[in-house]
Protein backbone atom coordinates (compact mmCIF):
# COMPACT_ATOMS: atom_id res chain seq x y z
CA UNK A 1 0.00 0.00 0.00
CA UNK A 2 1.28 3.46 -0.91
CA UNK A 3 0.19 6.95 0.07
CA UNK A 4 -2.03 8.86 -2.31
CA UNK A 5 -1.81 12.58 -3.04
CA UNK A 6 -4.24 13.39 -0.24
CA UNK A 7 -2.19 11.43 2.31
CA UNK A 8 -4.40 8.37 2.30
CA UNK A 9 -3.29 4.85 1.56
CA UNK A 10 -3.92 2.68 -1.43
CA UNK A 11 -3.15 -0.99 -1.91
CA UNK A 12 -0.09 -2.05 -3.90
CA UNK A 13 1.45 -5.24 -5.22
CA UNK A 14 0.00 -8.48 -3.92
CA UNK A 15 -1.50 -6.95 -0.73
CA UNK A 16 -4.75 -5.23 -1.71
CA UNK A 17 -5.92 -5.40 1.90
CA UNK A 18 -3.11 -4.56 4.31
CA UNK A 19 -3.32 -6.04 7.78
CA UNK A 20 -0.42 -3.99 9.12
CA UNK A 21 1.22 -0.64 8.46
CA UNK A 22 4.75 0.53 9.23
CA UNK A 23 4.80 4.32 9.62
CA UNK A 24 8.11 5.96 8.68
CA UNK A 25 9.20 9.55 8.29
CA UNK A 26 10.30 9.51 4.66
CA UNK A 27 10.82 7.57 1.45
CA UNK A 28 14.41 6.58 2.30
CA UNK A 29 13.17 4.83 5.45
CA UNK A 30 10.57 2.94 3.41
CA UNK A 31 13.19 1.82 0.89
CA UNK A 32 15.53 0.64 3.66
CA UNK A 33 12.81 -1.48 5.27
CA UNK A 34 11.67 -2.94 1.97
CA UNK A 35 15.25 -3.77 0.98
CA UNK A 36 15.89 -5.53 4.29
CA UNK A 37 12.67 -7.49 3.93
CA UNK A 38 13.77 -8.63 0.46
CA UNK A 39 17.16 -9.68 1.78
CA UNK A 40 15.46 -11.70 4.51
CA UNK A 41 13.30 -13.38 1.85
CA UNK A 42 10.13 -11.74 3.10
CA UNK A 43 7.41 -10.45 0.81
CA UNK A 44 5.75 -7.57 2.61
CA UNK A 45 2.99 -7.44 0.03
CA UNK A 46 2.21 -11.13 0.49
CA UNK A 47 2.22 -10.65 4.26
CA UNK A 48 -0.18 -7.72 3.97
CA UNK A 49 2.35 -5.21 5.34
CA UNK A 50 2.49 -1.68 3.92
CA UNK A 51 5.34 0.74 4.64
CA UNK A 52 3.91 4.27 4.56
CA UNK A 53 6.03 7.47 4.60
CA UNK A 54 4.22 10.14 6.60
CA UNK A 55 6.16 13.15 5.31
CA UNK A 56 7.76 14.10 8.63
CA UNK A 57 7.18 13.38 12.30
CA UNK A 58 4.68 16.21 12.79
CA UNK A 59 2.20 14.19 10.72
CA UNK A 60 2.29 11.09 12.92
CA UNK A 61 -0.97 11.91 14.70
CA UNK A 62 -3.11 12.01 11.57
CA UNK A 63 -1.67 8.72 10.30
CA UNK A 64 -2.21 7.01 13.66
CA UNK A 65 -5.80 8.26 13.62
CA UNK A 66 -6.26 6.90 10.09
CA UNK A 67 -4.72 3.46 10.63
CA UNK A 68 -4.95 2.96 14.40
CA UNK A 69 -7.75 1.90 16.78
CA UNK A 70 -9.85 4.98 16.01
CA UNK A 71 -9.63 4.37 12.27
CA UNK A 72 -8.95 1.20 10.28
CA UNK A 73 -7.57 -0.54 13.39
CA UNK A 74 -4.66 -2.12 11.52
CA UNK A 75 -1.64 -3.49 13.28
CA UNK A 76 0.95 -0.71 13.59
CA UNK A 77 4.71 -0.38 13.77
CA UNK A 78 7.02 2.52 13.10
CA UNK A 79 10.52 3.89 12.75
CA UNK A 80 11.75 7.38 13.61
CA UNK A 81 14.92 9.38 14.28
CA UNK A 82 15.97 10.24 17.83
CA UNK A 83 15.19 13.92 17.25
CA UNK A 84 11.58 13.08 16.42
CA UNK A 85 11.03 10.56 19.21
CA UNK A 86 8.94 13.02 21.21
CA UNK A 87 6.53 13.59 18.33
CA UNK A 88 5.99 9.86 17.99
CA UNK A 89 5.50 9.34 21.73
CA UNK A 90 2.91 12.11 21.96
CA UNK A 91 1.17 10.83 18.83
CA UNK A 92 0.92 7.29 20.21
CA UNK A 93 -0.56 8.54 23.47
CA UNK A 94 -3.10 10.82 21.77
CA UNK A 95 -4.13 7.97 19.46
CA UNK A 96 -5.02 5.83 22.45
CA UNK A 97 -2.18 3.36 22.00
CA UNK A 98 -0.69 3.79 25.45
CA UNK A 99 1.61 6.18 27.33
CA UNK A 100 5.14 5.31 26.14
CA UNK A 101 7.30 7.12 28.68
CA UNK A 102 10.47 5.30 27.64
CA UNK A 103 12.03 3.95 24.47
CA UNK A 104 11.36 0.43 25.74
CA UNK A 105 7.66 1.32 26.03
CA UNK A 106 7.68 2.47 22.41
CA UNK A 107 9.32 -0.76 21.30
CA UNK A 108 6.59 -2.79 23.02
CA UNK A 109 4.14 -0.91 20.78
CA UNK A 110 6.25 -1.75 17.70
CA UNK A 111 7.84 1.70 17.31
CA UNK A 112 11.63 1.91 17.13
CA UNK A 113 14.05 4.83 17.36
CA UNK A 114 17.25 5.30 15.37
CA UNK A 115 20.18 6.82 17.28
CA UNK A 116 20.56 10.14 15.46
CA UNK A 117 18.95 8.80 12.28
CA UNK A 118 18.85 5.80 9.96
CA UNK A 119 21.81 6.98 7.86
CA UNK A 120 23.94 7.20 11.00
CA UNK A 121 22.85 3.69 12.05
CA UNK A 122 23.75 2.25 8.64
CA UNK A 123 27.13 4.00 8.46
CA UNK A 124 28.08 2.75 11.93
CA UNK A 125 27.01 -0.81 11.13
CA UNK A 126 28.87 -0.90 7.81
CA UNK A 127 31.94 1.13 8.74
CA UNK A 128 33.29 4.09 6.77
CA UNK A 129 35.45 1.96 4.46
CA UNK A 130 32.50 -0.12 3.24
CA UNK A 131 30.33 2.96 2.71
CA UNK A 132 33.13 4.53 0.66
CA UNK A 133 33.27 1.43 -1.53
CA UNK A 134 29.52 1.71 -2.14
CA UNK A 135 29.92 5.39 -3.06
CA UNK A 136 32.79 4.56 -5.41
CA UNK A 137 30.80 1.76 -7.06
CA UNK A 138 28.03 4.28 -7.75
CA UNK A 139 30.49 6.66 -9.44
CA UNK A 140 30.06 9.30 -6.71
CA UNK A 141 33.52 9.22 -5.15
CA UNK A 142 34.67 12.42 -6.87
CA UNK A 143 31.63 14.28 -5.55
CA UNK A 144 32.35 12.99 -2.07
CA UNK A 145 35.99 14.12 -2.29
CA UNK A 146 34.73 17.57 -3.26
CA UNK A 147 32.66 17.72 -0.08
CA UNK A 148 35.67 16.68 1.98
CA UNK A 149 37.58 19.71 0.65
CA UNK A 150 34.92 22.19 1.70
CA UNK A 151 35.99 24.33 4.63
CA UNK A 152 32.97 23.33 6.73
CA UNK A 153 33.80 19.62 6.39
CA UNK A 154 37.59 19.53 6.04
CA UNK A 155 39.13 17.52 8.87
CA UNK A 156 35.82 16.17 10.17
CA UNK A 157 35.38 12.47 10.98
CA UNK A 158 34.78 10.23 7.97
CA UNK A 159 31.44 9.13 9.39
CA UNK A 160 30.22 12.73 9.69
CA UNK A 161 31.35 13.54 6.15
CA UNK A 162 29.62 10.44 4.79
CA UNK A 163 26.41 11.24 6.62
CA UNK A 164 26.42 14.77 5.23
CA UNK A 165 27.12 13.55 1.70
CA UNK A 166 24.39 10.90 1.71
CA UNK A 167 21.83 13.19 3.29
CA UNK A 168 22.63 16.29 1.26
CA UNK A 169 19.60 15.87 -1.01
CA UNK A 170 16.56 13.62 -1.00
CA UNK A 171 17.32 11.72 -4.20
CA UNK A 172 20.74 10.64 -2.99
CA UNK A 173 19.40 9.80 0.47
CA UNK A 174 16.73 7.53 -0.99
CA UNK A 175 19.13 5.89 -3.44
CA UNK A 176 21.74 5.10 -0.81
CA UNK A 177 19.17 3.81 1.69
CA UNK A 178 18.69 0.71 -0.47
CA UNK A 179 22.35 0.45 -1.46
CA UNK A 180 23.63 0.54 2.12
CA UNK A 181 21.09 -2.02 3.33
CA UNK A 182 22.11 -4.25 0.42
CA UNK A 183 25.73 -3.98 1.60
CA UNK A 184 24.96 -4.97 5.21
CA UNK A 185 26.12 -8.16 6.83
CA UNK A 186 22.76 -9.56 7.95
CA UNK A 187 24.29 -10.34 11.33
CA UNK A 188 24.99 -6.62 11.82
CA UNK A 189 21.71 -4.97 10.84
CA UNK A 190 21.03 -1.84 12.94
CA UNK A 191 18.75 -2.83 15.80
CA UNK A 192 15.87 -0.39 15.10
CA UNK A 193 15.69 -1.44 11.45
CA UNK A 194 15.81 -5.13 12.34
CA UNK A 195 13.30 -4.87 15.16
CA UNK A 196 10.67 -2.89 13.27
CA UNK A 197 10.27 -5.81 10.86
CA UNK A 198 10.51 -8.39 13.62
CA UNK A 199 7.79 -6.63 15.63
CA UNK A 200 5.23 -7.52 12.96
CA UNK A 201 5.93 -11.24 13.35
CA UNK A 202 5.28 -11.16 17.13
CA UNK A 203 1.86 -11.36 18.85
CA UNK A 204 -0.03 -8.07 18.72
CA UNK A 205 0.13 -5.87 21.84
CA UNK A 206 -3.43 -5.23 23.06
CA UNK A 207 -4.60 -1.62 22.76
CA UNK A 208 -5.22 -0.10 26.21
CA UNK A 209 -8.82 0.72 27.05
CA UNK A 210 -9.54 4.46 27.09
Amino acid sequence: METTRDGGARPAGDAPFARAVVLVEGVSDRLAIETLARRRNRSLAAEGIAVVPIGGSKNIGSFLDRFGPRGLDLRLAGLCDAGEEGDFRRGLERAGLGSPGTRADMERLGFHVCVRDLEDELIRSLGAATVLRVIEAEGDLESFRTLQKQSAWRGRKDEDQLKRFIGSHSGRKARFASLLVDALDLARVPRPLDRVLESLTLPRTPTPRT
